[in-house]
């Protein structure tokens, strides 16, 4: 999510009397893809705005990287600790009130106010990802100045909830035993799994026949110049050899996590899921998580060798030639068919939907950012309030000019994500990309049944609620008591939507409903 639209949404917020409904901001560092955030420029132009916002970071695939200074600068704890000590200096100080004098009326400063800022910042790493411990072993890393004075005793009771007062100490003890390996050899082992990730990138970019069906995605392919102001294009070019990523590391807002090599297959003709099972699976025993329609995931870690490279270019050399075998034998209509399925893979690719936005019913404040998820969410729990339309029959529903409200989520795989959520409303651009897609796994949605989307009444109950306390509600109209409603406001990771932390409500509202 780039800074600018996170700020944005901030000021908006903000111009409405809303901010302080804001409480956390949620962003993942780094993402699958490895996608990285300048964390501090992030946290230092947030807390300009709001001083005493939580920032949580969810580093899942990101554990590995306090052991080697490039990829430390951009973590949360590290980020933290500067950012306090920093804040706490005269120099900051002095340099503040010169910063201050010096702006435009109604211009937003982008630094903090040492007086107000509190940082307060928490992590969470799933430490057997890329370090070493039992599956499931992860971490909550925590740097916040008013732990013991405001939340405490809340973590520790949400803490409780979700664990188990039976321990599971093979896994603690994994953990510890993680710990203390990095400890002593972090420095190493990182270092050493990024060389072998720049090996594999040289290794495919500079033989001909795996170039021929593959290309390793470059930080060109994925951040757009305008967040690249180092100029920085790919770590690795055949024509000019490598390039430094020491400057990128450390003022570019995104860079790419050289460690996740992202493949383009497109060229086989082959889509992402059956490369991973038919090919990869199947025929060298060789797992991935994560496909697209037309890329596959590869990432290196601290345990990585030499060898496991060497077999993944031979898998790959193979797989190469026998597609030169399997196309050489294709007969004319054959070959049609692959050349118009590489042209769907490589050219024909639906565009990625934006988030639209939420109902109006479902809004705290029309027209301002934010939107009540919790509530639409268990709305969905009773098949009164929603029907379902086929596919379709959605475009020419919109083109009716009908509104139409997801109420559920819905999350083709791959990519992974949700392209709608409870109370979101569905866009034209939506729906297009759902007809395109040719994916086996769309979470949420049955194909016999059609798209879950809330009734109109559901949509009018405010509407209704308002009639009935002017006593202005008709016979077939019946009430329907909603569970305890939270206002929440969290900017979610796509930086479209901002929902409120959990604030409870203590009197019952109720809805109305036509039978």
């Amino acid at each position: 999510v780039p800074l600018e639209q996170i700020k944005r949404k901030l000021l908006q917020l903000k111009d409405a009397g809303r901010l302080d409904k804001v409480k956390m901001l949620l962003l993942t560092n780094c993402t699958f893809d490895g996608f990285v955030y300048n964390v501090q420029r992030v946290m230092e132009e947030v807390l300009a705005i709001k001083p005493d916002m939580i920032f949580l970071w969810d580093e899942a695939w990101f554990a590995f990287a306090s052991f080697t200074y490039n990829y430390k600068q951009r973590t949360g704890m590290f980020s933290a600790k500067k950012l306090y000590k920093k804040y706490k200096t005269v120099e900051y100080r002095d340099e503040y009130k010169k910063y201050i004098k010096g702006l435009k009326k109604g211009e937003q400063s982008i630094m903090p106010d040492p007086d107000k800022v509190r940082i307060r910042v928490y992590s969470t790493q799933s430490t057997h990802k890329t370090l070493s411990s039992f599956r499931q072993g992860s971490m909550i890393h925590i740097w916040d100045e008013e732990y013991r004075r405001k939340c405490e005793s809340t973590f520790l009771e949400a803490y409780m909830t979700h664990t188990s007062t039976s321990p599971n100490y093979q896994m603690l003890a994994s953990l510890d035993v993680g710990r203390r390996q990095v400890q002593f050899e972090g420095y190493e082992l990182v270092e050493k799994s990024i060389e072998l990730a720049m090996v594999l990138r040289a290794k495919i970019a500079d033989n001909p026949q795996l170039s021929k069906y593959f290309d390793v995605l470059t930080i060109n392919d994925f951040i757009p110049q305008k967040y690249r102001q180092t100029g920085l294009t790919r770590y690795y070019d055949k024509a000019t050899g490598w390039n430094k990523m020491e400057e990128a590391w450390e003022l570019d807002e995104f860079v790419l996590d050289p460690t996740k090599i992202t493949l383009n297959i497109g060229r086989t003709g082959v889509d992402g899921d059956t490369f991973k099972n038919k090919y990869l699976m199947d025929k060298f025993n060789i797992q991935i998580n994560k496909t697209s329609r037309n890329t596959v995931l590869f990432m290196t870690n601290i345990g990585t060798t030499r060898g496991s490279v060497t077999y993944l270019l031979n898998a790959l050399l193979k797989i190469a030639d026998e597609l030169d075998e399997e196309i050489g034998a294709l007969n004319k209509r054959e070959r049609e068919i692959h050349i118009n399925r590489i042209k769907s893979l490589t050219k024909d690719v639906p565009p990625l939907p934006d988030f639209s936005y939420f109902h109006s019913s479902f809004q705290a404040v029309p027209g301002v950012p934010g939107g009540n998820l919790r509530e639409a969410y268990f709305l969905a729990y009773n098949e009164d309030n929603y029907e379902y339309i086929p596919l379709e029959e959605c475009l020419p529903e919109l083109k009716k000019g009908r509104e139409l409200v997801a109420s559920s989520f819905i999350i083709p795989y791959p990519p992974g994500f949700p392209v709608l959520v409870p109370g979101q409303v569905v866009s034209k651009e939506i729906i297009q990309f759902l007809n395109a897609i040719d994916v086996s796994e769309i979470h949420g949605f049955r194909a016999d049944l059609g798209l879950r989307v809330f009734k109109k009444s559901v949509l009018d109950r405010n509407k209704t609620e308002s009639l009935r306390k002017n006593g202005k509600v008709s016979k077939n109209i019946r009430t329907v008591k909603s569970k305890t409603r939270n206002s929440n406001n969290t900017i979610s990771k796509n930086g479209k939507t901002i929902s409120p932390v959990s604030v409870k409500r203590k009197t019952k509202t109720k809805n109305i409903i036509k039978k």
